[in-house]
């Protein structure tokens, strides 16, 4: 395929966080773009405004007649979550259409400069999203495709006027395999997505084929503990070809030293809170020093940057109400998420309202998810957001409440939700999960602001 050709693009999933980054991408280069998404978000909303049509309607009648026939100029991308009984698929393929997977088109892109591909099972979106704000900040500059919308820039897709690509490389679906990386960066690697693999061996395994797509030459840099080999390895606690010593907050802010074999930085200050950021940024100042970045420009970079939506985004920070939002849906992640809570605000009653994604991930972890939401002092458990998947007979919410050993815990609708904010107006509140709990957000900031 040759995208110097392409005039008009269709996207069967536009609404999606990777596949909206493509369609901006292709809009940006003059093409006229289009799609079909099942549900109106504030993400499709915001396409729209830039000039991207979109139907909600899986109804071929929807599809403008210029995509109808195929030619070079014309190029249909679709996500492997739209479900295979889709119309719309249905019928560019019955047109002869070839439909090619975003993480294919991504490769595409990328395969002609110089890539900088972070993967993991948790960490890549926001240490992608760093190690971009780090080049674009520091005057390096690059390109970049993320998995979450940057604060910095208010978009998942940055254009740069050098050869160089930031990408989020996800192992969902096996995607990142299609990327040929100068950098890789891997984050974890902790069991997830079980529904497509089987188990954590073919995860790994999958792991093991991106990180041999690294170009002759290039550089893997993993995380301290895995199981992958690598030329540098990294720790956000623990020494490390590149560590981070001395973390600590001040005044509710974060600070740390960074080592690697080439010398130090000292007392750099993150500007967004907790100490699995505080092992983000070690990654990213990696990449920033092996591309000859000054040290006092990486300190600058990182002290301005704002982070990713819902990414341990603060939403209310006023005295007597914290509120924060993140997207942690995997045991691990959550761990990390409330370990920082309890150190950034000890003295606090945390709330946690959380939301399960996927009633697989619920099945397959569902003692890690108990142990780590007993760290709550009062937990509102909403009901699993299915996504993609059908109900599975006796896995839901109240089966892990059962598991929970909180010392107050209960399910909640999102009514309740709010209902509870009004009338406790508690000091320290959280809403966590990959579902459709966002749409929490702005009604509980409206009460916790008037609190």
């Amino acid at each position: 395929m040759n995208l110097d050709a392409i005039k008009q693009v269709y996207l069967i999933g536009i609404g999606g966080i990777g596949m909206s980054g493509l369609a901006r991408y292709f809009k940006h280069l003059g093409c006229e773009v289009n799609g079909y998404d099942r549900t109106e978000t504030e993400l499709t909303k915001t396409l729209v405004k830039e000039g991207i049509v979109i139907s909600y309607q899986d109804d071929v009648n929807t599809i403008d007649a210029i995509f109808h026939i195929p030619t070079a100029e014309t190029l249909v991308i679709f996500t492997p979550a739209i479900p295979k009984d889709s119309k719309i698929k249905a019928f560019f393929e019955s047109q002869g259409h070839i439909l090619y997977k975003r993480s294919q088109v991504l490769g595409i892109i990328s395969e002609s400069r110089f890539t900088v591909a972070v993967a993991g099972t948790h960490g890549k979106t926001t240490t992608s999203t760093m190690v971009a704000h780090v080049l674009k900040d520091s005057g390096y500059d690059c390109s970049a495709f993320l998995g979450g919308i940057s604060s910095n820039y208010g978009t998942n897709v940055l254009y740069g006027n050098n050869n160089t690509v930031v990408v989020e490389a996800d192992e969902f679906d096996r995607s990142f395999l299609t990327l040929h990386p100068n950098i890789a960066i891997v984050t974890s690697s902790d069991a997830d997505h079980l529904d497509i693999y089987g188990d954590r061996s073919h995860l790994l395994e999958s792991f093991q084929l991106f990180l041999d797509k690294v170009l002759e030459g290039g550089t893997r840099i993993i995380k301290k503990g895995l199981e992958f080999a690598g030329q540098i390895s990294y720790s956000g606690h623990e020494i490390a070809d590149a560590y981070a010593s001395n973390v600590h907050v001040r005044e509710g802010e974060f600070f740390f030293d960074y080592q690697d074999t080439n010398g130090r930085i000292d007392d750099i200050h993150l500007g967004i809170p907790g100490t699995h950021n505080v092992e983000n940024a070690v990654a990213a100042i990696a990449v920033a020093r092996l591309l000859g970045i000054e040290n006092e420009a990486i300190k600058k970079a990182l002290t301005t940057f704002k982070g990713v939506k819902r990414r341990f985004e603060y939403i209310v920070r006023k005295p007597g109400a914290v509120y924060i939002d993140d997207y942690a849906h995997h045991p691990e992640e959550l761990r990390a998420f409330l370990t920082s809570m309890r150190k950034l605000y000890p003295t606090k009653k945390l709330n946690v309202v959380f939301q399960p994604h996927l009633f697989t991930r619920t099945r397959d972890f569902v003692d890690g998810f108990a142990e780590v939401l007993s760290m709550a002092d009062n937990l509102l458990l909403m009901e699993i957001y299915p996504a993609r998947e059908l109900p599975i007979e006796g896995i839901n919410s109240s089966w892990l409440l059962d598991k929970i050993t909180a010392e107050k815990k209960q399910l909640v609708t999102a009514e309740e939700v709010l209902e509870f904010a009004r009338d406790e107006k508690p000091e320290l509140i959280v809403t966590v999960g990959a579902g459709d709990i966002d749409k929490l957000v702005k009604p509980l900031q409206t009460i916790l602001e008037h609190a």
